[in-house]
């Protein structure tokens, strides 16, 4: 056998071009007995013009005709010849022709010869294909070296004439073919169709060309062969038809070429479609059965589908890694063969061929496997002796699947049904298709150990523990994307503000891998810092949105090498238990679900916004004014799109999953998960729900006192009567000092009334609203100031404080925290 491309479709191009040559039948004095139509075509003249006269007279020079006197007596000695040369057209002009002579056999030691020629036109070929010179030099070498076969059979298709390739090619002895018809010396299938197809030349005399077919009977060694014969007509002088002459060529190297170009191609779409090392495993094995082999087993280091580094080829002793076994094909169904199967450990045995390849990096091949004693065979485990007996194990390859100098595992090919010995061809094919998966599996396991640290990243990143303290109860879920798509960039968090408020905040970054994990963790920490801030979300976006821009700008940088995601979507909400309100703003993001107290679903008609990135749209918040128990649902586009579905059949999907009131919120968030259509996701989800609380009015006092300094004094009188009301004497000193310098920096900075609200939550805290849009800052103030200190003073008596903005003004407020008894 040939390599899948070179020699064996140069073999088959020059045969296809024989297929067609100009054939005549000539006696031991060389006279013309038999003429062909492709013949005539060839130089002109009918069978009535040449049947009858010497072969010589179509030699156009006398040279010529001294070469086929000296080539007439190399036919009789060896059988056949073949050489250049010139034949005159009817016309007069001169055709260059290949020529080739076979001796032909007949019944009570007769001889004729058989010349075929072909037109050195015909070998004419594109630059690519190569010149016309080696295309004749291929033909000649193909005349010489590959003879053909060559059988004349009379109009009722028994042999008459025969060379003696022709027995060599298709398996039936001359004697006993002579005389008889293909069918009576051969009975099969193959025969009866191509003596039907003998009978349609007869009787129209349109050749069949290149019809394959395999030979009848076993060769000696050589197993079955395939062959492609050409069938003309042979006519007489008057134009009758004589026979058929059939001119066949031996093929087995060209079609196994073809077959292993197949496999090849078959390869490519089959090894390697997901970026699961075990399944490519697999895939391999699946690809080799039966195409090379009778059974295959595929065992990669248990550190590949890991996404760890592999092994290095050249192993010391006690190196040897762990294996798994990937793949198992067979052509039983049962697969008997296997000691171990998909998905086990492997063990290596020592002194076998595969510890042989594991440190030598090169195959193993054994085309007639020994089972001798003494051999690596009888050093084997007793079960596994058992099975190379039971199941007639015969011919044995072991290939290295490498990538570069790292050793990712073996993988074992096997013949028992089929007789043929693996070849060296069998070899390189199965080194192809080996590498071909290597480099699948190389990418499996760097996918593998970048989605792995992309998985750790994001973990470490998002909230593991998330409450809304006493404004709602919260439940999430994320699922990160498939193994082919990689992790994606989808966040959320819970954020506790001032007041008993709660931020709600879901995101997702455009992209997949480590980089869109690292540009999430970015984006989260730049959240939560704008979220300390008490920033709007309007404003909170618009500031996300800048950040953003700075980062599309630094990877701009031509001096980084990697250029990670930066484009992304948020949903940001606040919700106050003391209001019932929720303040929401979005950026490119899909809109959030209200299921109110009775199940009903609604999406909020909030402006959507640009993605973060494009800064040319300003962000707009809506207000909402929600009941007690409503449950706000943030998600990502993954829950509610997929490529076979518009967004609105999962908008509706997610809505008829979150329709179920009274259903406890953590089912109800793994209900709408479990409405997925796909259980591994082509991108992260990540679903976010809140079932809103409300302080009872008990919890809350406020007042609306005027800007007057005289107010002071009774303000700190109405903030100690209610913390005795709440229990919470202990906290009346500091908060008299905390409403007293609050209020005073009011009244000095603002105008109009002043708000005085306490609150009595997981923490004390006490807020002052006024109409000023001034934001008070810390200071430190020398001991000669004289003003200065209340901030200072406030920082010292709570656990924290600050300032927002309002609609009509500003906020300050500050937290402290309550006793233990309360």
């Amino acid at each position: 056998m040939g390599r899948p491309t070179g020699t064996a479709f140069a073999e088959a191009e020059t045969a296809s071009e024989m297929a067609g040559a100009a054939i005549a039948l000539l006696d031991a004095e060389g006279t013309v007995v038999g003429w062909t139509q492709a013949a005539q075509r060839l130089v002109g003249y009918s069978a009535a013009e040449v049947v009858g006269r010497s072969g010589a007279v179509l030699l156009a020079s006398p040279a010529d005709r001294a070469k086929v006197q000296a080539a007439v007596e190399q036919t009789r000695t060896q059988g056949g010849w073949s050489g250049f040369g010139d034949v005159r057209h009817r016309d007069g002009r001169t055709i260059g022709v290949c020529l080739g002579a076979s001796s032909l056999s007949g019944q009570e030691g007769r001889a004729r010869w058989v010349v075929s020629a072909i037109d050195t036109r015909t070998f004419d070929a594109p630059a690519e294909q190569g010149s016309a010179a080696e295309s004749l030099r291929a033909a000649l070498d193909l005349q010489t070296h590959v003879p053909i076969g060559v059988v004349v059979r009379d109009t009722e298709l028994r042999c008459t004439w025969v060379n003696d390739t022709q027995g060599l090619k298709d398996g039936i002895p001359r004697p006993e073919r002579l005389g008889r018809t293909l069918t009576e010396a051969a009975s099969s299938p193959e025969a009866k169709t191509l003596e039907a197809l003998m009978q349609q030349v007869l009787v129209s005399g349109v050749p069949a060309i290149h019809t394959e077919y395999r030979s009848f009977l076993p060769l000696q060694g050589r197993g079955q062969r395939s062959l492609a014969a050409s069938l003309f007509r042979l006519d007489d002088a008057q134009g009758r038809a004589l026979g058929v002459c059939a001119v066949s060529m031996d093929v087995t190297d060209s079609e196994r070429a073809r077959e292993r170009l197949a496999i090849l191609g078959e390869a490519g779409k089959t090894i390697g479609t997901t970026l699961d090392a075990m399944r490519t495993g697999q895939e391999l094995a699946d690809l080799a059965v039966p195409l090379l082999a009778d059974f295959v087993t595929v065992d990669l280091a248990e550190s590949v589908p890991l996404g760890e580094e592999p092994a290095r080829t050249g192993l010391r002793d006690g190196d040897v890694p762990a294996f798994r076994r990937a793949g198992v094909a067979s052509i039983h169904q049962d697969i008997q063969e296997f000691l171990f199967t998909r998905g086990e450990s492997v063990h290596v045995r020592p002194a076998s061929p595969f510890e042989g390849v594991l440190r030598s990096g090169k195959p193993h091949f054994e085309p007639m496997l020994d089972t001798s004693p003494g051999t690596w065979v009888d050093r084997q485990p007793p079960a596994r002796v058992r099975k190379i007996h039971e199941h007639g194990m015969h011919s044995f390859m072991v290939v290295p699947i490498r990538v570069r100098d790292s050793l990712l595992g073996v993988a074992a090919f096997v013949r028992t049904e089929n007789d043929m010995p693996f070849a060296e061809d069998d070899l390189l094919l199965a080194e192809e298709l080996v590498s071909r998966a290597a480099l699948s599996l190389d990418n499996a396991r760097r996918h593998a150990r970048e989605r792995a640290a992309a998985l750790a990243l994001q973990r470490n990143l998002l909230p593991h523990r998330t409450s809304g303290g006493s404004a709602a109860e919260v439940a999430w879920r994320y699922l990160p994307a498939d193994d082919h798509h990689g992790v994606g960039g989808d966040w959320f968090d819970v954020i506790p503000l001032p007041g008993a408020r709660v931020a709600l905040v879901v995101g997702d970054v455009v992209g997949h891998g480590i980089n869109a994990a690292a540009t999430m963790g970015r984006l989260r920490t730049a959240v939560r810092t704008l979220a300390d801030m008490d920033v709007p979300p309007d404003e909170l976006l618009a500031q996300l949105d800048e950040l953003v821009l700075r980062l599309a700008d630094e990877e701009a940088d031509p001096c980084i090498e990697s250029t990670p995601a930066t484009g992304a979507t948020c949903l940001y909400a606040v919700y106050d238990p003391v209001t019932r309100q929720c303040t929401m703003a979005r950026a490119g993001h899909p809109p959030p679900a209200i299921v109110d107290p009775h199940g009903g679903v609604t999406f909020v008609d909030l402006p959507t916004g640009a993605p973060l990135g494009v800064g040319v749209v300003p962000f707009e918040s809506v207000t909402l004014e929600l009941p007690e128990n409503s449950v706000i649902a943030l998600y990502t586009d993954g829950l509610v799109e997929d490529r076979e579905h518009d967004i609105d059949v999962g908008l509706d999907r997610l809505a008829t999953a979150l329709a179920r009131p009274g259903l406890p919120l953590d089912d109800l968030c793994s209900s709408a998960i479990d409405t997925l259509p796909a259980r591994a996701p082509s991108d992260d989800v990540t679903l976010l729900l809140a079932r809103t609380s409300s302080l009872d009015a008990s919890q809350d006092a406020f007042w609306q006192l005027p800007a007057d300094p005289a107010v002071v004094s009774r303000a700190r009188d109405l903030a100690t009567r209610q913390l005795d009301e709440w229990g919470l004497e202990r906290l009346a000193e500091p908060t008299e000092l905390i409403v007293s310098e609050l209020l005073t920096n009011a009244i000095r900075h603002g105008k109009g009334t002043i708000g005085l609200r306490l609150i009595r939550h997981a923490m004390l805290t006490c807020e002052v609203s006024d109409s000023s849009d001034n934001h008070p800052r810390l200071r430190h103030p020398r001991t000669t100031d004289e003003n200065g200190r209340g901030l200072l003073l406030v920082s010292k008596l709570s656990r924290r404080w600050g300032t927002r903005s309002t609609q009509d003004g500003k906020l300050i407020w500050a937290e402290q925290q309550l006793t233990a008894a309360s």
